[in-house]
């Protein structure tokens, strides 16, 4: 038997630690995706095309439109890669750019 819970709505930061412990997430919004790839939760996106193109080619998001069917399934099914998340880097470009700065200014 799956959870599935409805909630009033959330503030952000509340928000934010839902989606960080969810199963799976549907959603319409565009931050939204890009937030569940970070956080490393599978995403069902609720819309016909999506901005986020590459979390759907890292396999951490699936564009499924409206059609009820294919959300069902997508939602009880989705199983992401194992491999390691980075299609927005690796976390260290301020690192990076520091160094850069460090070394090039007078």
């Amino acid at each position: 038997m799956r959870n599935l819970q409805f909630l009033d709505p959330v503030g952000y930061l509340d928000m934010l630690v839902l989606e960080q412990n969810a199963r799976v997430i549907l959603t319409d919004s565009g931050g939204m995706q890009k937030e569940a790839y970070f956080f490393g939760v599978p995403c069902v996106t609720l819309r016909p095309e999506t901005e986020w193109i590459e979390t759907v080619q890292a396999g951490w998001n699936v564009v499924v439109g409206s059609e009820r069917s294919l959300i069902v399934r997508e939602a009880l099914n989705m199983q992401p890669p194992k491999a390691e998340r980075r299609a927005f880097g690796d976390g260290h470009a301020g690192e990076r750019i520091l160094h850069v700065l460090e070394n090039t200014l007078p």
